[in-house]
């Protein structure tokens, strides 16, 4: 069953637009507001009638607007029934055939749409396309150059390393190395940092493709547990000792994924025993600025760890889409880390670096609106699964994209049992294995609170279904074979 848009709903997404011609201007704010999920897809707009009144507008000033979406493919007039929100090809549009869920396990669904519950990802908040038409116009001044830049743009290094003062950490914007998301500057980082056959230290659980770069440059992987109620630092300290790693990779920002805070004192106890290891920590800040409650988030590891190399991304504080990162180092590490860097990619993006450097400049609406989209939708995810179901446990985090969900004990059932009758009935879910580097934790599931809440109750009502199925002993008694591919 569609959505229905109410006019005053949409009065306050079209607020502020153009009236010079008022129908374009309408058009326009209704093409963001459709294409950036404000106004879901297949959601009834207001009749014309209904729309004229509280836009004070004339009614052919709404139908031309109306007709202009058509014409574009964000909408489709229905006779008799009214105009419904479209986009150009489809929900299919936004889809990679290497992540849409498929496998003869979904075969079951019938035409059901299949649902991915495994990327932790959001659409873009408002604001993303201002910042890429800002972008646009400045373009221009950068085409008669050669468009190279391998470490950064200097105005979007200079905004970056603004941002760190402002969280206590000082930074020159030569310290700065932007790429193309955290986890290619992961790749840098081992790069820089490691031989084949040293040690890598990761926490367990842990973000897989951290893993799958650090194994890539040759790294053995060793593990430090993150427990229900956080950080184990005698066991991180104990397995510094034994393993003697040369880098760890952390994420104390809403640890993706559990969703845990490291607190100040703990950073402190940590940066100390790397020290004393002499292991050199590369720390994940991707969801550092998804701060979604009222709580301290305290300084970066860096403050507590000058040897930190820091890994920074757009990609969750804005839009998967804006394919961003950064690296923060120390200044001796720098010429070494852009070495490493030349031997993997040339630089970002031009165009994408100017976007950024927008973002990064402007009046932080579009990041408010990231954290009170998942707010809201963290906490309807967290209402769905205690209502459907009790008997799982979790920590509702602070911040951050996911909720790390805890199977009650029940003989023989395992996540990735509930993973695969979950497929079969159209939901695609991440069990705890794919989360642990040396293997185990398979009484967990990972659930993104990305989507809206009618897509959150459908998928909770399915994996309630195939949780039940599998309590009870009548799955299919067998677990998925391979694993989804995930990119957050």
């Amino acid at each position: 069953m569609s959505v229905t848009i109410s006019p005053q709903r949409m009065a306050t997404l079209v607020d502020g637009f153009s009236r010079t011609p008022a129908y374009d201007g309408l058009a326009g704010a209704l093409r963001l507001a459709i294409g950036d999920g404000r106004i879901p897809y297949d959601a009834k707009l207001p009749s014309e009638r209904d729309l004229t009144g509280v836009l004070g507008v004339s009614r052919t000033t709404v139908a031309r607007a109306y007709a202009l979406l058509v014409d574009q493919g964000y909408a489709v007039a229905r006779r008799g029934s009214g105009t419904f929100a479209r986009v150009p090809g489809g929900r299919g549009r936004a889809r990679d055939r290497a992540l849409t869920p498929s496998s003869p396990a979904t075969r079951d669904v019938g035409s059901g749409e299949v649902q991915d519950l495994v990327c932790a990802a959001t659409s873009a908040p408002p604001g993303i396309a201002e910042a890429y038409a800002a972008a646009a116009a400045d373009l221009p001044a950068y085409l008669g150059g050669h468009g190279y830049f391998p470490t950064a743009l200097p105005q979007l290094a200079e905004a970056i390393a603004a941002s760190y003062e402002r969280q206590g950490l000082p930074t020159r914007p030569e310290q700065v190395l932007v790429t193309t998301g955290a986890l290619s500057g992961t790749a840098v980082a081992a790069r820089t940092l490691l031989r084949p056959g040293d040690r890598a230290l990761v926490e367990s659980p842990v973000y897989p493709n951290a893993v799958s770069a650090l194994r890539n440059f040759g790294a053995r992987i060793t593990t430090a547990p993150v427990h229900r109620d956080g950080w184990d630092l005698d066991a991180v300290g104990a397995a510094l000792r034994q393993a003697a790693p040369r880098a760890a990779y952390l994420i104390p920002d809403f640890q993706n994924p559990t969703g845990h805070l490291m607190s100040g004192p703990d950073r402190a106890t940590l940066a100390r025993h790397l020290a004393d290891a002499h292991v050199t920590p590369v720390v994940d800040e991707a969801h550092r600025a998804l701060v979604l409650d009222e709580v301290e988030v305290p300084a970066p590891f860096a403050t507590y760890a000058p040897s930190t190399i820091t890994l920074g991304s757009a990609s969750k504080a804005w839009w998967g889409g804006l394919r961003l990162g950064w690296i923060r180092m120390p200044a001796a590490r720098v010429g070494e880390a852009v070495e490493a860097r030349l031997g993997l990619d040339l630089g970002a993006p031009v165009f994408e670096q100017l976007v950024l450097t927008h973002l990064l400049a402007g009046d932080g609406a579009a990041l408010v609106a990231q954290r009170d989209r998942l707010r809201v939708q963290r906490d309807h995810l967290v209402a769905a699964v205690r209502r459907e179901l009790p008997d799982w446990r979790f920590t509702v985090p602070a911040g951050g994209m996911v909720l790390w969900c805890e199977l009650p004990d029940v003989p023989h059932a395992s996540a990735s049992q509930v993973a695969h009758e979950a497929e079969r009935l159209g939901l695609v879910i991440t069990a705890g294995p794919q989360f642990a580097a040396t293997g185990g934790l398979d009484r967990f599931v990972r659930l993104p609170y990305a989507q809206d809440a009618g897509q959150l109750d459908l998928a909770v009502a399915r994996l309630a279904r195939a949780w039940a199925r599998v309590a009870d002993g009548a799955g299919s008694g067998r677990s998925r074979a391979g694993s989804p591919v995930m990119v957050a």
